[in-house]
């Protein structure tokens, strides 16, 4: 185990890093390079923002495409009054900003431009959770929660790129309004090693294990993979299954593995503990008398810290090593 000495010095751009660990394979801006892959086949697709372009890989689409991208300006609900109009004339606007302005600034506007009339318009956020240590202003806490609320909406948090990659013709071919969490960048590539394809309303079993089941989405299913490995030498036995679609959510796996006796359940979540994956498997397990030892692994209800993402993941307990302490606690 490293020392803090040996440690590399945490510099001011850490603070927005990529999540990729050293040596981790990546692939560059996923979602901008599918987007535009999707646009080559289809003649509806446009990309919109709200001054955001670089910072959420729609540059790209940009160059590509410049005539089907619209640069709102800092405007978001000027951004989704747009592409709900654009939905109603038949286009199919991919819509990209930062998490907490979609959840926080425009939520309004979707919740009656765009789910109310359940439009195909798919908005794409950034800096999801804790993905930025830019502090409560950025950090999107609280989203899965309040877009869980919203009717209409169809969810999905991400793991890595190649989810990313598949995500986005998925979105495509489902018509009705979704919002997704995205990682932006060099995104860590892991899912490839599980033989996996996304599916839009499907959790997927990546890894079996005895002792724990960890239920996931987003960079958690990333971690909590770490923590199988990590966990393995000392005979824990750790399954994951991945939940990419946080609504609607698929019940029926998630009551297939948590009906096997003898597991301690943890969900693992880059949100807040309050609303998200964690309450809503809570509710099914309840709901169905299913009742195994539960656990969750999650952000507090507070307003975060700002500093080095590596120093938040460990002080609020969803890095790799702190999740893995956590784990072996609960089950001695």
């Amino acid at each position: 185990m490293s020392t803090a000495a040996s440690k590399p010095r945490l510099k001011t751009s850490a603070m927005i890093a990529s999540i990729a660990g050293d040596g981790q394979a990546t692939r560059a801006a996923p979602f901008g390079n599918a987007l535009v892959a999707l646009a080559r086949e289809r003649a509806d697709v446009v990309g919109m923002t709200a001054d955001l372009g670089k910072y959420t890989d729609l540059h790209l689409f940009a160059q590509a495409f410049p005539e089907r991208y619209y640069q709102m300006g800092m405007a978001e609900q000027l951004l989704m009054g747009a592409a709900a109009g654009l939905a109603h004339e038949g286009a199919l606007p991919f819509v990209t900003t930062y998490a907490v302005f979609a959840a926080r600034r425009a939520y309004d506007f979707i919740h009656q431009a765009i789910a109310e009339d359940n439009l195909n318009v798919k908005i794409v956020c950034a800096l999801p959770g804790l993905t930025t240590g830019y502090g409560p202003s950025h950090q999107a806490a609280e989203d899965l929660a309040l877009f869980r609320a919203m009717p209409n909406l169809t969810v999905i948090d991400p793991c890595d790129a190649v989810e990313i990659e598949q995500m986005v013709p998925a979105m495509a071919a489902h018509h009705g309004p979704i919002y997704a969490r995205l990682l932006r960048g060099n995104v860590p590539a892991v899912l490839d090693e599980y033989d996996y394809r996304f599916e839009l309303g499907k959790a997927k079993l990546l890894r079996d294990g005895a002792d724990v089941l960890i239920i996931s989405s987003g960079i958690m299913t990333m971690r909590a993979l770490e923590v199988a490995k990590t966990l393995a030498p000392e005979r824990i036995d750790v399954g994951v299954l991945h939940v990419p679609t946080i609504k609607p959510l698929d019940t029926a796996a998630i009551l297939r593995e948590a009906r096997r006796s003898g597991r301690l359940v943890v969900v693992a979540e880059n949100h807040t503990v309050i609303g998200g994956l964690g309450e809503a498997v809570a509710g099914v397990l309840l709901s169905h008398g299913v009742t195994p030892a539960f656990r969750q692994i999650g952000l507090p209800d507070a307003f975060l810290d700002a500093g080095a993402l590596p120093t938040l993941h460990d002080r609020y307990g969803i890095s790799t090593q702190t999740m893995a302490d956590t784990v072996k606690t609960w089950l001695r």
